[in-house]
């Protein structure tokens, strides 16, 4: 359930820190979180959206080093993981969405078509949710959409889609500039979750991949284009000598 309580130890788990840095977070009332007797809890809806709003506002260094974190954690390399969420049946590339509404809509719609999603209202409500929370939509022109809570019912699978509409429109950008490309990340696990959101901000910020998509005449170049721009920052992160 969304209300669920963390501890501090759950929450460092769930966001790849130490329990001493969410205890000092907690302190500083740098984190929502409510103090009981000795200890602070941490309410789950509360802790996903706190989380997903510092990657999507984090400057290079801090969404760099949540990456490397959250890459580490599996003790394995860092290794390609956008290709087993996305397909080319996955990707729509005329979008006659006008608004803000109607994109929402059109992504569900999408969505449907994966046989994925189990309930689209219910994801419906959570991306209206979370964009009213705080808009997705990043300077450069992409928003990547996501639900409020990621409740594993709701989807048979985790997946990743990617919609182009034909004319850009505003979608609460900070650089207040219309959006056209709209990703909409949906997965089971909280830690997927956040560690395909920080893939997708460093790809969106730190590589061609916009630009590459604003050209490709086909689902299969943009879907080619995405999975090339993530095998060119993971390649990067090697030629760097990152373990």
């Amino acid at each position: 359930m969304p209300h669920t309580l963390y501890s501090a130890a759950e929450v460092a788990e769930y966001l790849r820190v130490s329990v001493s840095e969410v205890e000092t977070w907690a302190r500083r009332a740098e984190i929502p979180c409510e103090r009981r007797g000795d200890r602070f809890v941490f309410r789950r809806g509360e802790i996903e959206l706190w989380a997903s709003c510092c990657l999507l506002d984090a400057r290079e260094r801090r969404l760099r080093e949540y990456h490397e974190r959250s890459s580490r954690a599996g003790g394995a390399a860092p290794r390609p993981m956008l290709h087993a969420l996305i397909s080319t049946d996955r990707i729509a590339l005329d979008m006659g969405s006008r608004t803000r509404a109607s994109v929402i809509r059109d992504m569900i719609a999408l969505a449907e078509q994966t046989g994925l999603l189990n309930y689209p209202d219910d994801l419906l409500r959570q991306i209206e949710l979370r964009e009213a929370e705080q808009p997705t939509a990043l300077a450069g022109g992409v928003a990547l959409l996501h639900p409020g809570h990621r409740e594993p019912y709701m989807f048979e699978d985790s997946f990743l889609l990617l919609g182009r509409t034909v004319q850009a429109l505003p979608f609460g950008a900070p650089d207040g500039q219309p959006t056209d490309l709209f990703f909409l990340l949906c997965c089971r696990d909280d830690r997927l979750h956040l560690h395909a959101l920080s893939r997708l901000c460093l790809l969106c910020y730190h590589s061609p991949l916009p630009g590459a998509l604003r050209e490709a005449s086909s689902a299969e170049e943009a879907c080619a284009a995405l999975i090339r721009s993530e095998a060119e920052i993971l390649a990067g992160r090697a030629a760097k000598g990152v373990k």
